[in-house]
């Protein structure tokens, strides 16, 4: 069993590293494997070989190319274990990491921010998309408080459905207000891993591996809590403190990653899902699965959204949609199949 579950963690590991070098080559650029394999070594200490790469190819593999590859693996990384815990705490095989209004208080933070306009949008864009899901979903869990005592998770995922409405009425009206901005507002909205160097990828970093690092730790408490909240508080577990944790790590993570990737749907839903269905609903090889799965396929994402309609681009969030759309209806056909 534990050679198995190894050999899948490997074969995982194996098809990032496959999806983060087909990144990298696809392009107009001219790389080759073996010149970006060799440059790579280049950059290991006491080793020195020729890589044949040029300075401009030099330039753009380590500027361009490989902070947007690496950006993408920590982007679909954190939206993938976020989807996984979010799912694994309340029991909610349709749960994705917006659910309690991380995305539309992102959404309004960012509106926000592009309104000012300016230097002061473009550099505030990232912080105020960050503080705006952060913003968004403590007023959830107040709602929930005040309205249920926050002792259910139906309530505190209607009141996430509240606050969510109410974040989209007022950047409704602000983009009603100001419609010079449409454009730049729906390009956020719609996703994209453009990227000015290694600023962002340094910016979100310390986040991803410390939230990541949390929600794997509870991976055994998640298994425990899936049978329910009594049987898991006769084993010793409060529910409640560790499902609070869980949604605010899950959250602060996925306010990080958001502030600097806008709206990326479906991949806190679509990957879960297929990891569960390879390898069963055990949250200890679920979670570090779901992390591996969901850097590659939104790096293979971001490879498709750039190369479908070159020169021009996709946003990345249209490309994860149609994936994720039709997925998303075998999940709630399935779901619906298992309540009748």
């Amino acid at each position: 069993m534990v050679s198995r579950q190894v050999g899948v963690i490997c074969g995982a590991v194996a098809v990032l590293l496959g999806a983060c070098l087909l990144a990298v080559l696809v392009g107009p650029a001219g790389l080759t494997p073996k010149g970006v394999l060799l440059d790579l070594l280049d950059q290991l200490p006491l080793v020195d070989v020729e890589s044949g790469l040029t300075p401009r190819q030099q330039t753009i593999l380590w500027e361009v190319r490989m902070p947007r590859v690496a950006l993408g693996a920590l982007v679909g990384a954190m939206l993938a274990v976020a989807g996984a815990a979010y799912q694994g705490v309340f029991r909610n095989p349709l749960a994705d990491p917006y659910l309690l209004g991380v995305s539309s208080g992102a959404g309004l933070g960012a509106t926000v921010a592009i309104v000012l306009g300016g230097a002061a949008g473009t550099i505030g864009l990232p912080p105020a998309a960050f503080v705006g899901g952060i913003l968004a979903v403590a007023a959830t869990y107040a709602l929930g408080r005040t309205v249920g005592g926050g002792r259910t998770e139906v309530v505190i995922i209607l009141a996430g459905v509240a606050v969510a409405a109410f974040a989209n009425a007022i950047q409704t009206f602000l983009m009603q207000q100001h419609d010079d901005t449409l454009r730049q507002v729906y390009n956020w909205m719609l996703g994209r891993l453009a990227t000015d160097g290694w600023s962002e990828v340094v910016t979100v970093l310390p986040y991803v591996l410390a939230c990541v690092a949390v929600i794997v730790l509870f991976g055994r408490t998640l298994d425990v809590m899936a049978v329910g909240d009594i049987e898991a508080s006769s084993l010793g577990i409060r529910p409640e403190r560790v499902r609070l944790l869980l949604v605010c790590v899950a959250t602060l993570g996925t306010a990080a990653v958001v502030s600097v990737s806008g709206l990326i749907g479906f991949v806190g839903i679509v990957i879960p899902h297929a990891v569960r269905l390879l390898v069963g609903p055990g949250h200890r090889l679920l979670l570090p699965l779901s992390l591996l799965v969901g850097a590659a396929f939104l790096v293979l994402a971001d490879v498709v959204a750039r190369t479908a309609m070159s020169p021009s681009e996709l946003p990345i969030g249209v490309v994860t949609a149609a994936i994720g759309a039709p997925f998303f209806l075998v999940v709630l056909r399935r779901s619906g199949r298992s309540v009748e």
